[in-house]
């Protein structure tokens, strides 16, 4: 199956470092240089046993398992601003499934939730209460926990192979280095259409609004969406390179940005002229900051800054997660997001194997990827 291999990369990337930050989450960055995490720990934190996953790989698998059910094409055509890439994800399916998770331990490795956000939780309580999915978000400054961008790997896969192995140019021939790959995607280039790629951003938007709506949040989401279609279809280049080309690319879509989009309003405007992600800008220059001026808290631009130094600043699956944890604080979610790229990056075969076999769940994870691939392989 041609996308296989990349899912698996980007969701187990993820799933995994998740369960490699749990045993150590809100430790001091201290207690970790002292006693660095080398391998699966077990216990600690939250007294769960090794390879056990979180809230954030529980709300991934939710998104994925709704996108699966839905058939990918089978969308809702009533979605508010949802008929996005050639199709619509049912928002309300998903946050159906978040709520799922939250109440009843639904997607959770043993039947409970033991980890959870304040603003997701209270975004799932809104819908309950009969909120709108896309308005369940909230938007204020103090809002802009990670609590959407721990979640966004499955759309970014969504968007990065629905949209760049098919649609406009499909069939363009050049072959794609992922690692294990044998999917042939048009040329690189069209991803950056102007039409395609306002698309991804608005999908990316929306899937950040079902919990977090401030525009900081919404754009941590596409950023990490253009890397992660970056990282998949990279060829001979470096991963710095690869980083480096989608942050240029999305930071100038944004400052481009005006209100013929529909979601640009006066707030967006203001966040982009804040520059809240400035120093991504040049990688080069980001990689050579000392460790000292990276933070790890569960701030989104926190979380988005670690994960993106780590991914650059290593060589390999493993290092980039090792990394990423022994930062400290918000050890499971920054793992995360550091190990879903990572993922991408280096591929499926990069993932310690003797990780990999402790993970809670891994055989029914497996078969979810394995669905999605045929979902993507049949649209």
């Amino acid at each position: 199956m041609r996308y296989e291999s990349i899912i698996k990369a980007g969701i187990f990337g993820t799933v995994v470092a998740d369960a490699l930050g749990v045993p150590v989450e809100f430790s001091e960055r201290e207690e970790r240089v002292a006693d660095p995490v080398v391998d699966m720990r077990e216990y600690g934190t939250h007294n769960q046993p090794r390879g056990t996953w979180s809230d954030d790989s529980s709300m991934i698998l939710a998104t994925l398992d709704s996108m699966v059910i839905n058939g990918g094409s089978g969308f809702d055509d009533n979605a508010k601003d949802s008929k996005v890439l050639g199709g619509a994800i049912r928002f309300d399916d998903i946050m159906e499934r978040f709520r799922g998770w939250l109440t009843r331990g639904e997607y959770t490795p043993y039947g409970r939730v033991f980890d959870r956000g304040i603003t997701c939780s209270n975004a799932i309580s809104s819908y309950r209460a009969g909120c709108d999915p896309l308005d369940c978000g909230r938007r204020g400054a103090h809002d802009n926990g990670n609590g959407s961008l721990m979640r966004i790997m499955p759309v970014s896969l969504y968007v990065g192979l629905n949209n760049t192995c098919r649609g406009v140019g499909r069939g363009a021939g050049l072959d794609a280095t992922f690692p294990g790959a044998e999917c042939y995607v048009r040329p690189d280039e069209n991803f950056w259409n102007a039409d395609i790629l306002s698309d991804a951003v608005q999908l990316s938007h929306n899937i950040s609004r079902l919990t977090h709506a401030h525009p900081r949040s919404q754009m941590a989401c596409a950023i990490y969406t253009a890397i992660c279609h970056e990282l998949i279809f990279r060829d001979k280049r470096s991963v710095n390179d690869a980083v480096q080309s989608a942050i240029g690319r999305i930071m100038d879509f944004y400052d481009q940005a005006d209100d013929s989009l529909p979601w640009f309003d006066p707030e967006f405007e203001k966040e982009i002229k804040t520059d809240a992600y400035g120093r991504l800008r040049d990688v080069d220059k980001f990689a050579a900051l000392p460790v000292s001026e990276i933070r790890s808290s569960g701030y989104v631009v926190d979380t988005l800054e670690a994960a993106i130094y780590c991914l650059i600043t290593t060589d390999s699956y493993k290092a980039c997660t090792l990394k990423a944890v022994n930062l400290g604080s918000d050890t499971d979610t920054v793992g995360a997001v550091a190990g879903g790229l990572a993922g991408l990056a280096y591929g499926y075969d990069d993932i310690p194997k003797e990780w990999l076999e402790v993970i809670a769940s891994r055989e029914w994870i497996d078969e979810l990827c394995v669905k999605f691939a045929r979902v993507l392989e049949e649209l």
